[in-house]
């Protein structure tokens, strides 16, 4: 039992500095930079995913995501909040988990708030927290799908793509977005 506890606490230390090593602050000029790279990629790789944005009261983009695991693993990642194509916000994604894991993913994550009421229950929050504070509907895209935006009617609807790693894990459960101050 204390060699599994000790195991744990080195993984979760391993994996809190791996991911604080590849994720560094950026600044807000960069973050806004790099949503614009991570939309134009959105809107070309989600056939039908510009009527979820187009539709938004608002929307979250985190253009990259990092998840790294050795049997804790830990997940974590900036973006930007917009409003009418504008950024009015700027936020921190973060999640832990225990279980099998050994690997490192890097994802792109883009969250439309489709009504005014999600979206200002979110921007209210001190820190909104997947399958607590609300619960957000993953579009699965899997191979030669598309999006039948006639039957999703969920208020919160989450896209993560892009990929990159040996670690795939499409989940944005447990998953918390917390508010930043990223004044220049």
């Amino acid at each position: 039992m204390k060699m599994q506890s000790k195991n744990v606490r080195f993984g979760s230390m391993l994996a809190a500095l791996l991911i604080t090593s590849s994720v560094i602050a950026a600044s807000a000029a960069e973050l806004n930079r790099d949503a614009d790279e991570t939309m134009k990629v959105f809107n070309e790789e989600i056939s039908g995913g510009d009527v979820f944005i187009n539709q938004a009261a608002g929307y979250l983009v985190f253009p990259r995501v990092i998840k790294v695991g050795i049997g804790v693993g830990g997940e974590t990642g900036e973006g930007v909040l917009r409003v009418g194509g504008q950024t009015v916000d700027y936020y921190r994604t973060t999640s832990g988990s225990i279980g099998f894991q050994l690997g490192a993913q890097a994802k792109s994550i883009v969250i439309a708030f489709m009504t005014k009421e999600s979206l200002q229950k979110f921007r209210n929050s001190q820190g909104w927290k997947v399958g607590v504070d609300g619960s957000v509907a993953l579009i699965d895209l899997g191979a030669g799908k598309t999006i039948d935006t006639d039957n999703i009617r969920d208020p919160v609807v989450g896209f993560v793509f892009g990929s990159k790693g040996l670690m795939y894990n499409l989940t944005l459960e447990g998953s918390k977005f917390s508010k930043l101050d990223k004044s220049e």
